[in-house]
């Protein structure tokens, strides 16, 4: 899958495409998965250029041939909160509390076990969200979610991304909030073979292969993607408090970018069942 240089002193190819730097660790590079669009060339070009223009780092949703991003990776700093805006029914306004920002060199040794059972619980400030952690194919994926979630580090971090078209998905586990964020390491894709994403999978966000940090994805209605994203879970509770998000939309009145709530995660804990 062919890359080229993204806004900012980075060209572009001919799809609008921002291209990664090779350079991971100092610049964030968006991954590019194809979906299908309903849509003419001519419409998605305009929207697409449209978007370019207000998400700098972050590529818009594409038309048929064309490429949404799902990102991770980059600078490790937390950004100052965002503005608040309009709350969706059964929303609390989030508090003031930042995220730690922790970082760390290297991926963490292996310290769950991989024929256990294990639960993630989201309290958010919509509703709680658990998942069933799938330990057995995603043992890599599962115990760096479980140690991130013990070092609190999700904890007061916004999901800064909500898709509503060709995809469904919130994008979460950015303590920067910007898409840009990670915990310092990365580490390789599992659980690929055949991977598909229907509504209820969790599944790792990157720019590129085997780039998982700490950023991950909800999908609230069945996807179409490609097998290049890591599942590593299973939503087993609360689908309406992701879907009451989802209806909400995206607060620049498009498909592709902040919720039009706030939405944070007030506190990630796993445990084993």
């Amino acid at each position: 899958m062919s890359h080229s240089p993204a806004p900012g002193g980075r060209a572009c190819d001919d799809a609008g495409r921002p291209n990664p730097s090779r350079d991971e660790s100092r610049r964030p590079a968006p991954v590019h998965i194809d979906v299908p669009h309903s849509q003419s060339d001519l419409d998605h070009s305009a929207r697409r250029d449209r978007r370019s223009r207000r998400l700098p780092v972050r590529s818009g949703l594409a038309a048929a041939g064309a490429a949404i991003a799902l990102l991770a990776g980059g600078t490790p700093a937390v950004a100052a909160p965002l503005p608040l805006h309009t709350q969706a029914p059964g929303c609390m306004t989030p508090g003031d509390a930042q995220p730690n920002g922790k970082q760390w060199p290297a991926e963490p040794a292996v310290t769950i076990d991989p024929n256990a059972g294990y639960t993630a619980t989201l309290e958010t400030n919509c509703g709680t969200i658990t998942v069933a952690l799938d330990a057995a194919r995603a043992t890599h994926t599962v115990n760096s979610f479980a140690f991130l979630a013990g070092e609190q580090y999700f904890d007061h971090t916004r999901c800064h991304r909500l898709t509503t078209e060709g995809i469904f998905v919130l994008q979460c586990g950015d303590p920067t909030g910007t898409g840009t964020g990670g915990p310092g390491y990365r580490f390789g894709d599992e659980n690929l073979a055949g991977a598909t994403y229907p509504a209820g999978t969790v599944a790792m966000a990157n720019s590129g292969p085997n780039t998982n940090g700490s950023q991950f994805f909800l999908v609230y209605s069945d996807s179409k993607l490609p097998p290049s994203y890591t599942p590593f879970g299973r939503i087993t509770g609360g689908m309406d408090v992701l879907q009451n998000i989802a209806a909400g939309g995206v607060k620049d009145g498009s498909g592709d970018g902040a919720p039009a709530t706030d939405i944070v995660l007030d506190s990630v804990a796993t445990a084993r069942r």
